[in-house]
Formats: structure tokens, sequence, C-alpha cells
């Protein structure tokens, strides 16, 4: 249970880091995103970081474990299937067996994402599984490289086999799920225009508000690092100057972002863009800037009187569901149509 919430809390925070990245590589890689691949990506982070979790946790206290043992024997598992079997009873039932059984199912995930969300062959998902598994081995044999004096787990060639078997049926399996999901590369269709939907709007403005956050936060927090190495006396200098530049950076990059190119963080990673209307390029932009993350931002500064990013978000909704296809406010108060970025 430890280590199923481990993964899933660690899983989450990559996939928060990596939302952005990720979009922005799907739209040019395959030309969209749906919500199936979403889920499968976010369950495949979480597995990765569940694969760790259930074979490094929980770490012992230096001094509460004895040195693990090695095996090398390949055919060890033969003597254990045999006593399983020996034993009487629902051979299933035996430890030796079911970790057998589980270092196989462990890996059969893995094969099945290389193949389904990686784009690769059998030969490749099955390599795979045998190099994560080769680091998962030798991580335990060398005492997590170091942390500890001596192994607290056994460095086992059988899981190794286990765990490679595991990942060869993973890419069998794979072969069931329809052959555009397991395509790699660069697809022909993702330099086409797609269509314009209010879900993909919504996604663009997820984008933005989620990376504005995480570079308001990291600004803000370095801030305080520095302040507080500089001047550790001043603990609401160093509060106000972090919540400043946390709140400051993120309104600047975006600002220079729409006027510069025309198009926010959200809308570079969704592929979309406004275009036309009957204002000036300029003055367009800037309304546009202050119809999104910027007048978001500026509306929220410390000491700028009261805060009205709660109706401004209200608005932003409304305007979203109103106006077609979901070029919100920036869209309305500048007057520009909201178009994939691909068409001529």
């Amino acid at each position: 249970m430890f280590q199923a919430v481990v993964a899933i809390l660690v899983g989450l925070v990559v996939s928060v880091l990596m939302f952005v990245p990720f979009v922005a590589l799907s739209y040019r890689r395959r030309g969209s995103l749906s919500a199936g691949r979403m889920l499968a990506w976010l369950v495949a982070v979480i597995y990765f970081w569940a694969i760790w979790a259930y074979t490094l946790l929980p770490l012992p206290q230096v001094g509460s474990y004895r040195c693990a043992g090695i095996n090398l024997n390949p055919l060890a598992f033969v003597h254990d299937i045999q006593r399983s079997f020996a034993a009487g009873g629902n051979p299933l039932r035996h430890p030796a067996l079911q970790q057998l059984v589980l270092n196989v199912a462990l890996f059969v995930p893995l094969g099945f994402f290389i193949r389904t969300l990686g784009g690769r062959g059998v030969v490749v998902a099955t390599a795979s599984g045998l190099g994560v598994s080769a680091v998962v081995e030798f991580t335990q044999l060398t005492g997590v490289w170091g942390l500890y004096p001596c192994a607290y787990r056994v460095f086992d060639v059988v899981d190794l086999q286990a765990n490679t078997l595991g990942a060869l049926l993973g890419s069998i399996i794979a072969l069931a799920v329809p052959g555009a999901w397991r395509r790699a590369g660069i697809r022909p269709e993702a330099a086409l225009p797609h269509p314009v939907t209010r879900g993909r709007r919504f996604l663009a403005m997820v984008c933005d508000v989620l990376a504005a956050s995480l570079m308001g936060v990291a600004t803000a927090a370095a801030t305080n690092v520095v302040v507080s190495l500089m001047r550790p006396d001043l603990d609401v200098q160093q509060t106000a100057q972090a919540t400043w530049l946390g709140s400051g950076l993120p309104a600047l990059v975006w600002f220079l972002a729409i006027m510069v190119t025309g198009r926010s963080i959200g809308d570079y990673a969704v592929q979309l863009r406004y275009r036309g209307g009957p204002l000036p390029v300029l003055l367009a932009r800037l309304l546009r800037a202050l119809g999104g993350i910027p007048g978001f931002i500026l509306l929220g500064l410390p000491e700028s009187g009261p805060n009205y990013q709660g109706p401004f978000l209200i608005l932003a909704f409304i305007t979203w569901l109103a106006t077609r296809n979901g070029r919100g406010l920036p869209g309305l108060i500048s007057g520009q149509e909201l178009v994939d970025a691909r068409e001529p």
C-alpha cells in the first residue's frame, strides 16, 4: 500500500511538471491529443514509478537489516516450481511461485507501453524489459549505488529472466491495439490543420495556467532561497520580493510572447492562433494579453487593491462557453478569430 501511494503521488507530480511539453510534443508529432492517449501516458508514468517503489521501498534503516545474498543460477526457478507442486494444495499459494508470477506480471505493462505509446517493436520492448530489470537488480546489489554498505535485497538472475519474459508478453499483447496507436515517428497529418474545438481551446487555457503557476512557484522559491542566504534577517521583505517576482515574471513572459509572436504558451502547445479583426495588430495583441494570463496576474498583484481574479476567472469561463470555438475573453475583446496555427 505504501509503495502504491508513493508511485501515484510521484507519478502525478511528474505528470504535472511534464504536462505542457507533452501536449506540445503530441500536437507536433501526431497533430492532436486524445483523452485516451493522455490517460494512457498518465498510467504509464505512474507505472514507471511503481516499478521503483515496489522493488526498492521501503528503504531500511542502516543496521536494521542483514546483507542479502546473490542467486546466479538461471535454472533456480525450476526447483521453485517443483517445490510448489510438491507441497500439495494450490501451487499458486506457494511464495516462490507467487514471486515468479508477480515478477513476470510486473513487467507486462512495460512491454505493452513501449509498443503502444513508444511505437517500438517486440525486440526493443523485450530488450527494454531486460535493461530496466538489470538497472533495478544492480541498484539492489550495490545497496542503492553505495547508499547502504551492502545489498538489503537479493540480486536474482531469475528475476531478470522473469521480468524480460513479462516485457515480451506485454509487447505481444500490444498487437491487439490498433496500429494507429503503435505507429512511431511524426505523422504526415500532423502538419495539416485540424478542427478548432472548444475542448482544444480549454486545453490551451489549462497549459497557460499550469505553466504560469509552475514558473511563479519556482521563481518565488528561488527568490526565497537567495534572499534567505543573503539576508536571513529580512523575513518580511523576503516574502514580498518572492511574491512580486513569482507573479511578475510569468506576467512579463506571457505578455512578451503574445506581443512578439501573437500566441501564448498554451496557444503554441495546441497549435492555435488568433487572426483578423478590425484593430491594428499590436493593439489587438495588447488586448488579448490583458484578457489572458498577464491580465489575470495583474489583477492579483500584491498591494494592487481589491482582488478581482475570481470574477475574471468566471468571466473567462463564461466567454469560453459562449463564444465560437471557445475563443474566449482574449478573442472577444480583441475582435480576432481563433484558428489552427497550421492554416495558411
